[in-house]
């Protein structure tokens, strides 16, 4: 139950308002930051986390900082999360969507890359007798949201009360004001995209890059009539945060779908890769995803992130 909640009930019993009141990690919902970091921690053996995840609170205000739990590492906690599950694999013709679980994920986000770098490496210290870092990726906003191929992406994202119905867990579930995210990071292959025609790489997409207009004709291979969320059923909305990134010599795009449950996203991928109808989704001409994860995002209260539901 979030505040919202109890204003617009005024008949419930006044001891209600002193039970837990959460709300969600506001980074999920604000627009992606001008810079980030991924981090993707395992669970040491042998070590119980619970002392170092409660630093982790301290330093994760749901906005600069957004924290997820891996299955692993609820189920090490003796905890089930309802719709945490592992991330499915596929494997298409001359193409593979892996499966790359971790114990916890986080994406520091701000404005300055030396004061995320700094936050990161504060995280990692406070995490680092229960959890070894086993990814660090950088990541930056390009050009007013455009991935690094021209495309604008996240066009269709819903929008305020819709946005929050689509990745925030409502009342009156348990797990109520958070989240589950699905994570990919995405290795563009340049040479292959550069090869193509301007009308090959729109017709990809299904969107023109100079006007991001949806071409109403585009092949049926176009990624945006593969993951048209209105064309499922029920309706597979997501709210993705994806954001470019770029090392000395390769880049792409993290994508990131916050999500109410993990359905939504699931469908879309199922029917990216051609469970559905046979058809494979255009951008594998030229792009893989070279990670796969989910994770579960608590909900904040009194400014930090909530692990009741973990049992902390």
């Amino acid at each position: 139950m979030n505040r919202q909640d109890i204003k617009k009930d005024k008949n419930l019993p006044v001891s209600i308002t002193k039970l837990r009141i959460s709300t969600s990690q506001p980074g999920i919902l604000r627009p992606v930051p001008a810079v980030a970091r991924y981090l993707a921690f395992s669970l040491k053996a042998g070590v119980n986390p619970r002392e170092p995840l409660r630093e982790l609170c301290d330093v994760t205000d749901g906005d600069r900082v957004v924290a997820g739990i891996g299955a692993s590492l609820a189920r090490a906690l003796g905890s089930n999360i309802e719709g945490l599950r592992a991330f499915p694999s596929h494997t298409g013709a001359g193409f593979d969507v892996p499966s790359t679980p971790s114990a916890l994920w986080i994406w520091a986000r701000g404005e300055d890359r030396g004061e995320v770098f700094h936050r990161s490496r504060l995280i990692e210290r406070k995490l680092a007798r229960a959890f070894r870092l086993e990814q660090t990726l950088d990541a930056f906003r390009h050009d007013r949201g455009r991935d690094l191929t021209g495309y604008e992406d996240g066009t269709e994202n819903p929008k305020g009360r819709r946005a929050q119905l689509a990745a925030i867990i409502q009342a009156p579930s348990r797990l109520a004001s958070s989240s589950f995210v699905a994570v990919q990071q995405w290795e563009h292959q340049f040479g292959r995209f550069d090869a193509m025609t301007p009308r090959q790489r729109d017709d990809a997409i299904g969107r023109r890059r100079s006007s991001n207009v949806e071409i109403n004709n585009a092949p049926l291979s176009a990624h945006v009539k593969r993951t048209a969320q209105e064309n499922f059923e029920p309706a597979a909305f997501v709210v993705r945060r994806s954001m470019p990134w770029a090392d000395a010599m390769r880049a792409g795009l993290v994508f990131v779908a916050f999500g109410c449950s993990l359905d939504a996203f699931e469908a879309q991928l199922r029917r990216m890769v051609g469970l559905d109808d046979g058809i494979t989704d255009a951008l594998f001409k030229f792009t893989r995803p070279v990670t796969g994860a989910y994770y579960w995002c608590p909900g904040m209260r009194r400014g930090r992130i909530d692990l009741a539901p973990l049992g902390l």
